[in-house]
């Protein structure tokens, strides 16, 4: 279902195939970046995040954050706070991940580069469900709602 409007997602502090800033590390502050997205859908009404990383030698796209129902906006704050509901984002729902109901950036094993990657997908509703639920169940609900969706990859060691 994704539309014609072609979204356009900037991470503040990375660059596309960038080295991830320590602050939104597990080796740093471990704080989820801020967005700002260009050219939102006027369909849009919510707003979801996955981090995964997406090198991990033993887990195919190891999800570290998943959150959902964020209001549709063109700036996401940083440093959103744990919990299953953040009431700054009119109780946006992050599921269960790597960071349980929180972000959990990246932290490999020293020396060992990974590759994560963010996408941002933007729907035409507001998702139904519960906090306990993982990126794959956030996806099957999600999958005939998403209208747009964006991806910024980010390098840590």
């Amino acid at each position: 279902m994704i539309n014609n409007y072609e979204l356009q997602v900037r991470c503040i502090g990375l660059e596309n195939n960038d080295i991830f800033p320590l602050e939104n590390t597990g080796r740093g502050k471990n704080i989820s970046p801020a967005f700002e997205l260009e050219n939102l859908s006027p369909a849009a009404k919510t707003i979801a995040i996955t981090l995964e990383d997406i090198k991990h030698p033993l887990f195919k796209n190891f999800t570290h954050w998943v959150i959902w129902n964020i209001p549709a906006t063109q700036n996401i704050m940083r440093a959103i706070p744990h919990g299953k509901n953040v009431v700054a984002l009119n109780n946006a729902v992050q599921g269960i991940a790597y960071g349980w109901h929180k972000y959990a950036g990246p932290k490999p094993p020293k020396g060992k580069r990974h590759k994560y990657c963010f996408t941002v997908y933007v729907l035409d509703c507001e998702l139904t469900l519960g906090a306990n639920s993982t990126k794959s169940r956030f996806m099957k609900h999600a999958k005939n709602h998403i209208l747009q969706q964006a991806a910024i990859i980010g390098l840590f060691e």
